[in-house]
């Protein structure tokens, strides 16, 4: 038995006789018999009471039913082989950091899947550095963040600048200053990300070049929440500008001097992953279409 006579058994019902079902199928007659005499002859059983008409036989009331959801089952399933070897299916493991996971990519993935609803997305939101290491331990497909560490085995396209902004509490006194640069921070409480962010050791790269007193700080583990705090008065906050639309009720934005604090971010994936799969390359292509249009600075 193969899928060829099921499919012929059924065309033989559906069409009520053998010549109608060998013209469906652009089959000889002679095939068709010999096809639904060899199934028989397989089977032990006799399917069809041949006569003026085609008819079922008890056993072959069983066949056709089960035979029908083989077909189907089949059917599907050769569909689903073809759109997977076409990339127009797959499942594929995203990883994201914030603000991109929260500000950026819905609407990525959401036109993404429109042109290929039958891709299986998940989306794993996590700071660079641990979405990097599920990357090489082959648990992700690709990751959308900051530059990983030089020597991994991670290729990273960078895509896109994330641009800080420093938000203040109104009424603060760094406001109505002719300029604010990373030497103003000193002497105001500044709300700082986990140490293993890498926005929080930017910032402390380049607070570490500023002169004088010692940083009062209070670390906030979310990035996305650093705005809430603020605007409750806590202190002042280097935020990234994406967060603010819009700027919370009771705060106020000011651009820091240079961009010394913005971020590089990019497209990751596994070296060893080359040639990508064929589901995993459209996507990836696909941010980079969406996040490749936004401006890369240089120099960080």
């Amino acid at each position: 038995m193969d899928l060829k006579t099921f499919k012929t058994f059924q065309a033989i019902i559906r069409s009520g006789s053998f010549n109608r079902a060998a013209e469906e199928l652009n089959y000889a007659q002679s095939t068709v018999t010999m096809q639904i005499q060899k199934l028989e002859a397989d089977l032990g059983v006799q399917l069809l009471e041949r006569g003026k008409g085609v008819s079922l036989t008890e056993a072959g009331r069983l066949f056709h039913e089960q035979s029908q959801r083989i077909v189907q089952d089949m059917d599907r399933l050769q569909t689903s082989i073809t759109d997977l070897k076409s990339g127009a299916a797959g499942s594929i493991r995203i990883g994201a950091s914030d603000p991109t996971a929260s500000c950026r990519l819905p609407g990525i993935l959401q036109k993404f899947m429109t042109l290929f609803p039958k891709m299986e997305l998940s989306v794993d939101i996590s700071g660079s550095g641990l979405l990097c290491d599920r990357l090489l331990r082959g648990e992700l497909d690709v990751v959308i963040c900051s530059a990983p560490e030089l020597g991994t085995e991670l290729h990273f396209e960078p895509l896109f600048t994330e641009v800080f902004v420093l938000l203040l509490p109104e009424g603060h006194p760094l406001i109505s200053a002719p300029s604010v640069t990373a030497d103003h921070l000193r002497g105001h409480r500044l709300l700082i990300t986990a140490p293993t962010c890498p926005y929080r050791k930017k910032l402390e790269s380049v607070l570490k070049e500023a002169a004088g007193p010692p940083l009062d700080t209070m670390e906030i583990g979310s990035m996305s929440a650093l705005k809430y705090y603020v605007a409750s008065g806590l202190g002042i906050a280097l935020v990234p500008e994406v967060t603010l639309d819009p700027v919370p009720a009771g705060t106020v934005t000011r651009r820091l001097e240079g961009r010394a604090v913005d971020m590089t971010c990019g497209i990751i994936c596994r070296i060893a992953d080359y040639p990508l799969k064929l589901p995993v390359r459209r996507l990836y292509d696909f941010i980079r279409q969406e996040l490749g249009t936004q401006p890369v600075f240089s120099r960080e």
